[in-house]
């Protein structure tokens, strides 16, 4: 069944998802008229091609992404240098585990796309399963890691038999999106799939 996804405060931008590909791109009013069976979700705030997170090595392989059970004594918080690198020696099994939790966190920001070498296998895996696209890498990085860095990098417009790949904020505009951070998102969708949504 296609789905036509629509933000209250981009209806010019509408989204018509067929499978894993955007069927169409363009005003709510004239794609649900088009496609009158078409399953609709509305969203608040504005649709997004979805960002790309350029510190995919840094926030996949040098983080660790405690596990729920574990914030008793590891907290809730990525953690990083040397103690993560600590958890990674002590149990390899952990590196995939926290790459998946890492990536649901990546998806909780509206990320779609990863940049960045990434050497270890699992989290190669990791990215590979969950969809993610890979993107190219600045030669000069503007700051320290982040799940919501400092400039936010857009995709380019969605089009036509594009991916269907792209987030929805919680915010009036895209200047807005830029002031508060990636933490307003509401949905991420990835190969036409919902990923993310906030509770």
């Amino acid at each position: 069944m296609r789905t036509l996804h629509v933000a209250e405060g981009s209806p010019e931008t509408a989204v018509l998802v067929d499978g894993a590909s955007v069927a169409a791109v363009g005003p709510y009013e004239e794609l649900a008229a088009a496609h009158p069976d078409a399953r609709v979700r509305r969203w608040p705030g504005i649709l997004t091609p979805g960002l790309l997170n350029v510190y995919g090595p840094e926030l996949l392989e040098d983080t660790y992404h405690p596990d729920p059970r574990e914030a008793g004594w590891l907290g809730t918080e990525p953690i990083g240098g040397e103690r993560a690198r600590a958890l990674f020696r002590s149990n390899p099994s952990r590196v995939g585990a926290s790459a998946r939790r890492g990536v649901q966190r990546l998806f909780a920001h509206g990320t779609v796309a990863v940049a960045g070498e990434l050497r270890a296998r699992p989290v190669v895996d990791t990215v590979r399963r969950a969809g993610l696209a890979i993107g190219h890498r600045p030669p000069s990085l503007p700051g320290p890691a982040s799940l919501s860095p400092t400039p936010l990098v857009l995709l380019p417009p969605l089009t036509q038999g594009a991916p269907a790949r792209f987030a929805i904020f919680d915010v009036p505009t895209r200047a807005e999106l830029v002031s508060q951070g990636t933490d307003t998102c509401v949905a991420t969708v990835l190969a036409g799939r919902l990923v993310y949504r906030a509770r």
